[in-house]
């Protein structure tokens, strides 16, 4: 079975967030796209976005690694809903007040380049 490509871009993204490298994971939303930081706290666009990670990368000592496996995804109308097993890990990373392990969901949306980008980033599921 091959592999959907909003599977591509989440492990693209991943990557990009184990190296810290901000503008490849800026390429991994859509320019008005939402990220849910914590429960009942969004950020919207990709400015607001990237000072988020930045705040994440901070808050877990620059050691934050992203696992992902068991993707369910479906597709219809141009998007595209992604259900799986999220693992944080974070070796530098002392307090346990942050779920490590998750089931997120995720909307993209195929762009008009063809590529499919994020437009609602919710790694906290169901959990909200």
């Amino acid at each position: 079975m091959v592999e959907h490509e909003v599977i591509e871009a989440i492990r693209k993204a991943d990557k990009a967030i184990d190296q810290r490298d901000i503008d490849a994971l800026m390429d991994f939303y859509e320019e008005d796209a939402t990220l849910v930081v914590e429960p009942g706290r969004y950020a919207h666009g990709k400015a607001q976005i990237a000072e988020v990670f930045r705040a994440i990368f901070a808050y877990f000592n620059d050691s934050l690694l992203v696992r992902q496996s068991n993707f369910q995804v479906i597709e219809g109308g141009g998007v595209a809903l992604v259900i799986c097993k999220l693992e944080l890990l974070a070796e530098r990373f002392t307090e346990s007040r942050v779920s490590m392990h998750r089931r997120p969901t995720y909307i993209f949306k195929k762009s008009l380049d063809g590529k499919w980008r994020c437009l609602i980033d919710n790694s906290y599921g169901t959990d909200l």
